[in-house]
């Protein structure tokens, strides 16, 4: 009967825990004010550190147009996200600062070509 309850209570821990990684992997992608205060203590103004991240971002986009032999579940399965994830982020940005963008603009943009041509070229 006890073991019952332990399966229980190990159930709910993983439960616990799976919603705990969620909640970290969604504060690791955004910026949060402990970013913002990190990037502060730097001594940098706000446009310097809008070029410096625009240029991390462009650069990571750039690498991964150029390895194309990765492919998104790899990404997945190791980092947590994906080409569609950065395409999504991208959209959410534009769609914050009053720019309208599709799904497929946003995908072409990180991808560097229409998702479906980079699907047929190089998706295995």
């Amino acid at each position: 009967m006890s073991c019952g309850n332990e399966r229980a209570r190990v159930t709910v821990r993983q439960d616990e825990r799976e919603r705990a990684d969620s909640e970290e992997q969604f504060s690791r992608f955004r910026a949060t004010a402990e970013f913002g205060a990190q990037w502060h203590a730097l001594r940098m103004d706000e446009v310097t550190r809008e070029k410096i991240e625009a240029l991390a971002f462009r650069t990571l986009v750039t690498h991964l147009r150029e390895r194309t032999d990765v492919q998104n579940i790899d990404l997945m399965n190791l980092a947590g996200f994906c080409r569609n994830c950065l395409s999504k982020w991208l959209r959410a940005a534009a769609t914050e600062h009053g720019v309208a963008m599709s799904d497929d603009e946003a995908r072409e943009a990180v991808y560097g070509m229409p998702y479906a041509e980079w699907k047929s070229r190089y998706q295995k």
